[in-house]
């Protein structure tokens, strides 16, 4: 399923910080029709900054923008990689400098459309330059079980391990190994991070928080109607590549509760509802993450976005960069 968000940028002059307008917002909340119409207004071109449209094998099921869409205005970074290759945060936001510094070049807008946090967050704030694990170290503290690994962390990094959840068994081992491989912890490394473009850009951002209700409303609508866009054959092709059930294509929202259905385990009508609730939850943990990680000074805009609510959040984005 499609998460939300918006970054805007244009050319600045030489020695000049570049300008950028954003909007972020959860899955299922129109912020595509916000990106048109923002493209429309200034020239953008619209720069894909969402972690399941990255891949071409699911246009429905991940809300890809439509034909109609793409030929209103140029789009980037949109079905660029196959589902057996899986995109990592650091692999996109180099791809998406590139398109930026491109877009750039020829005197246009980049907007970059997706709520993807951890995607934005790489781009903009760079990455923890943490070394190459050692191997056996690794294979170690995979093979341990989750209560020896923080028993472990509490030792040597006891802030971690008093941060993360006693069950969080990927957070747990990513810490441990860390910090047995480096000697460093993985909160002194983010505070290291580099290659972020921040620094460059000035940010108009905007957050689109609607009512909660009216965005589970339009989550559920939006699934029932993936599924009669024809989202079962997408997940039928997806099934018969026999790909590894890890990779984030075969976790994407939709595709394990459809596959339900295809297998014979669920009705139709119980695998809609398995999905929208599905939705409801990733819409529910993005609304969180939006509402409470990104700086204060970001404004958040909380009506339905619907109606004259578009001009609205138009107006705080300004109609020129």
């Amino acid at each position: 399923m499609e998460a939300s968000g918006c970054y805007q940028g244009h050319n600045g002059h030489a020695g000049r910080k570049t300008s950028c307008r954003s909007h972020c917002r959860p899955t299922a909340s129109g912020k595509s029709g916000l990106a048109l119409r923002l493209a429309e207004q200034i020239g953008g071109v619209i720069v894909n900054a969402d972690s399941a449209q990255i891949y071409r094998d699911l246009p429905i099921l991940s809300a890809a923008p439509r034909p109609e869409e793409t030929a209103r205005a140029e789009h980037r970074l949109y079905a660029v990689r196959d589902g057996a290759d899986p995109c990592s945060a650091a692999e996109w936001a180099q791809m998406a400098k590139r398109e930026i510094s491109h877009i750039h070049a020829i005197s246009k807008v980049p907007i970059l459309v997706g709520g993807t946090g951890l995607y934005l967050r790489t781009l903009l704030d760079g990455i923890a330059p943490v070394p190459a694990i050692d191997p056996e170290i690794r294979r170690l503290v995979r093979d341990a079980s989750v209560a020896k690994n923080r028993e472990k962390l509490a030792a040597l990094d006891p802030v971690a391990a008093g941060r993360l959840k006693a069950t969080d068994t990927t957070r747990i081992a990513r810490a441990l190994e860390v910090v047995l491989s480096t000697k460093i912890t993985l909160a002194e490394w983010q505070q290291r991070r580099e290659g972020g473009i921040s620094h460059a850009i000035s940010l108009a951002p905007i957050i689109l928080l609607p009512p909660r209700e009216w965005l589970y409303r339009r989550c559920d609508e939006r699934f029932s109607e993936m599924v009669d866009r024809g989202a079962a054959a997408e997940v039928r092709s997806l099934l018969a590549r026999n790909l590894d059930p890890a990779l984030p294509v075969m976790r994407a929202i939709g595709v394990r509760e459809i596959a339900g259905w295809l297998k014979g385990d669920v009705t139709r009508d119980e695998a809609i509802a398995s999905g929208q609730q599905a939705t409801r939850r990733y819409a529910k943990r993005q609304y969180t993450w939006f509402a409470h990680q990104p700086p204060e000074a970001w404004p958040r805009f909380r009506e339905p976005f619907e109606g004259k609510s578009i001009e609205a959040a138009l107006a705080l984005l300004g109609s020129k960069p």
